[in-house]
């Protein structure tokens, strides 16, 4: 193994054994948390399952709102996403998180304090943590970690991808398979075992437009669009969570030109972090990642069913 992989291993290790070993306390809300996760950087899922875990707890008539980071906003402290905001004010993931579920977003580097926020404001609801495999420092009653099947292969950080080893899926509840991820590439026994389908919705799509997106496994949206028919004269590809500037428009522009291009084509999360910068570059389609789970009646209703045991145990 790669030797800095390693020392970061031992850094992982040492963290983990402190919680394990209840020599450091993970602070407690009210409120129930299910923490949605991943072993790895970026990716994963995450956002496109947060969105529909929040539908389906919408369908069951559950209140809830969500912890967020609010990675790659400009302020700090906690604060409520506004939906008509920006994501230099909150971050991109967040803002699409509070437009497209319409429930209550919470940014705050510490989620615990962003918690007691939430629950001075809305009562002690159920909390939805974004991106909280690693964030130990929050108690939760229910772990959800996707993985990938480039997780099965990947090494830790930095030489590779992996924030934690293969065998901290010992700490999920239920492991959802994505991107078609085999069973039998992880350590899954005594898990429930979640399986999604991953697709996109097309609507207006311009002819022969230019594919352009600022995110983690951009190939994987280019593989969608190809097998949805939809083949690019050109594209452009920026660092995931990118802050589009002038000079991007200025060249996304040229590369239409040049390209004879009849219009643009990009992510939800792309057209987000392009505020007032969209209209500069129609006709273009925003194209929504739509997740669809398996058993969806029966996996929420054991997750709640656990959640409920858990806590009247406590």
């Amino acid at each position: 193994m790669n030797l800095l992989s390693s020392i970061f291993g031992a850094g992982v290790r040492a963290r983990n054994g402190l919680y394990d070993g209840g020599i450091v306390r993970a602070r407690k809300l009210q409120g129930a948390v299910i923490s949605v996760g991943n072993l790895s950087v970026g990716g994963s899922g995450k956002t496109p399952f947060v969105l529909l875990l929040g539908e389906l707890l919408k369908a069951c008539g559950l209140a809830f709102d969500i912890l967020s980071r609010g990675y790659g906003r400009k302020n700090r402290g906690v604060v409520r996403v506004d939906p008509a905001g920006s994501s230099r004010d909150f971050g991109d993931e967040p803002l699409l998180l509070a437009r497209r579920l319409g429930a209550p977003v919470i940014v705050g580097e510490d989620r615990y304090e962003a918690g007691r926020f939430a629950e001075k404001s809305f009562g002690p609801q159920l909390h939805l943590l974004d991106d909280g495999f690693q964030h130990r420092a929050l108690a939760r009653d229910f772990d959800i970690v996707m993985v990938t099947p480039e997780d099965a292969r990947d090494r830790l950080l930095p030489a590779g991808r992996l924030r934690e080893p293969l065998n901290s899926l010992s700490r999920a509840d239920a492991i959802v398979l994505t991107s078609g991820a085999s069973p039998e590439s992880f350590p899954l026994q005594g898990k429930l075992v979640w399986r999604v389908r991953r697709g996109i919705t097309l609507t207006n799509v311009p002819a022969r437009p230019i594919v352009f997106c600022g995110i983690a496994r951009p190939q994987n949206f280019l593989l969608q669009l190809r097998t949805a028919g939809i083949e690019p004269v050109a594209q452009a590809l920026y660092r995931d969570h990118h802050a589009y500037t002038e000079r991007d428009i200025q060249d996304l522009l040229k590369l239409r030109q040049q390209s004879e291009a009849e219009g643009f084509v990009t992510t939800e999360k792309d057209a987000i972090n392009l505020g007032g910068f969209l209209n500069a570059l129609q006709p273009m389609a925003v194209i929504p990642v739509k997740m669809e789970l398996l058993d969806a009646a029966n996996a929420v209703d054991t997750m709640m069913r656990m959640i409920a045991e858990r806590r009247a145990k406590a």
